[in-house]
């Protein structure tokens, strides 16, 4: 048994086996329920809300956190919207086959009412440091709302260093700096590791700010990068309409009895057409993982669901927009079978429908892509270790040294991978293996806490729209 068929049976048969695929199905669905199908209900809320946001006429400029909601979904965006629908995707459809795409829409359909419970009791369970900052995540909600207010203190640990520890690892086995040097290095005909290094520079530029500066350059780059994306995968969608028909066939048949082995494609199984679709579900939209709500929660805003509905669109732009164009080039472009993977089989399905000036753009846009993402997901751990730290002395230069440290493991990726010939499916199924232990721990906390949530829907609707009974003022944040 070589690497790559160790790492997926170990990712995919026990970490992301069918009980968490289940687990998390079980949670969207019974979300959905509980919430009357709040995704449905809300959806043009959730449009108009990321519209106001866009605008900057959400009317919350004056009220506690630290960067605008607009800049909060865009960074939210900016994290989720980047290697993971180019190169993830790919990766999925790669390792599942065709059927993988249709549990990724499943994924994210029932994700949008996750994504929108923790983004909302992200908000509510926040909690303000000594200079006026506010951050917010499972970390704080699992601590507040199962360790205090349940008075489940040992649970509550139990659950957060689960959240912790899977979380933190994620620093070592993160996949971008190499994701975005394949792309690059590959389309350029440069060295990768040359790449790698020069990607990490510009990294270390963009994270010296802090999360303001962060917010300010994702507001700027996220909206031009997804039209540029969206512009160019329609076009080739277009050029090649005489397959979209057959490519969704192949999708919806596929999904429920595994894909043959043809051309370069070696065959996939039906369990690990839903594994890997769902694994790519979560890992691009991050509904479920705890990611979202660690921005979201340092939005200026004056009420949880406010910015938690926000969860639907970002969802739905994320999953069903963004990941569905990819998928559908890959699949009408024939290239889906070639037996290329990650990125470079997204970087080879523009290039059959728009010729090699496509895959060039593409491929710097992945490079920019990936530093909106790589400088996201440096402040979501960022908040996971505030919270750990607590207030110890030598919090400040802890975090300053992880500032420092934080590129350097997924450089060393690179360095790995180009040393020992390492495929890109083998360093997803790594990537995978760091989102199982986040997931499990915060699911299991939302549905603890989910009797909160509907409360908090219950107060917006009275204070917003008129229905029934609002909560008392001091009720609508935790510590407000």
């Amino acid at each position: 048994m070589n690497l790559n068929e160790l790492a997926s049976v170990v990712v995919y048969d026990y970490l992301w086996g069918l009980p968490l695929v289940l687990f998390v199905l079980f949670t969207g669905i019974f979300f959905t329920f509980r919430s009357k199908l709040i995704q449905f209900r809300y959806l043009k809320t959730s449009f108009k809300a990321a519209k106001k946001s866009v605008s900057g006429s959400s009317g919350d400029g004056e009220h506690s956190g630290v960067i605008s909601s607009f800049e909060a979904m865009s960074m939210a965006l900016g994290t989720t919207i980047g290697v993971g629908n180019i190169g993830g995707v790919a990766a999925a459809i790669a390792l599942g086959g065709p059927g993988a795409i249709f549990w990724m829409w499943v994924a994210g359909l029932f994700g949008m009412v996750i994504k929108t419970t923790e983004i909302t009791l992200a908000l509510f369970f926040r909690s303000k440091e000594k200079n006026g900052e506010a951050y917010g995540g499972p970390n704080y909600y699992i601590h507040k709302g199962i360790g205090i207010e349940k008075g489940w203190v040992k649970f509550a640990k139990f659950l957060n260093f689960i959240f912790a520890f899977g979380f933190i690892m994620g620093i070592f086995l993160n996949i971008q700096t190499y994701t975005v040097s394949e792309a690059v290095g590959n389309t350029f005909n440069l060295n990768l590791n040359i790449v790698g290094i020069v990607y990490t520079v510009l990294l270390y530029i963009m994270i010296s700010g802090g999360m303001k500066q962060l917010g300010k350059i994702a507001s700027f780059i996220v909206p031009l990068m997804c039209i540029f994306y969206i512009v160019g995968s329609l076009f080739i969608i277009l050029k090649h309409s005489y397959n979209i028909i057959p490519a969704l066939e192949l999708i919806f048949e596929s999904a429920f009895t595994g894909t043959a082995a043809m051309g370069g494609f070696v065959g996939a199984s039906f369990k690990l057409a839903i594994t890997s679709g769902m694994s790519r579900s979560v890992f691009s939209n991050e509904a479920g993982w705890g990611t979202a709500p660690m921005i979201h929660a340092s939005a200026k805003v004056d009420h949880p669901f406010k910015q938690g509905v926000l969860g639907i669109f970002e969802v739905i732009f994320d999953t069903l927009i963004i990941c569905t164009l990819t998928a559908m080039v890959i699949m009408v472009s024939g290239e889906w079978n070639s037996g290329l993977d990650g990125a470079t089989l997204t970087l080879q399905a523009f290039e059959s429908g728009v010729g090699n000036i496509g895959r060039m753009v593409l491929a710097v846009g992945v490079f920019f892509f990936g530093l909106t993402t790589s400088s996201g997901v440096y402040t979501q751990i960022e908040v996971v270790l505030r919270y750990v730290l607590g207030e110890k002395p030598l919090k400040d230069k802890l975090l300053q040294i992880y500032k420092w440290f934080y590129p350097i493991p997924s450089l060393a990726m690179v360095l790995i991978a180009t040393k020992y010939g390492l495929p890109g499916t083998t360093l997803w199924l790594f990537s995978d293996a760091s989102t199982a232990l986040p997931i499990f721990a915060n699911l299991i906390a939302l549905i603890i806490l989910f009797p909160i949530f509907k409360r908090l829907v219950g107060d917006y609707e009275a204070r917003f729209l008129g229905k029934g009974e609002k909560l008392p003022d001091n009720e609508v944040f935790y510590e407000e």
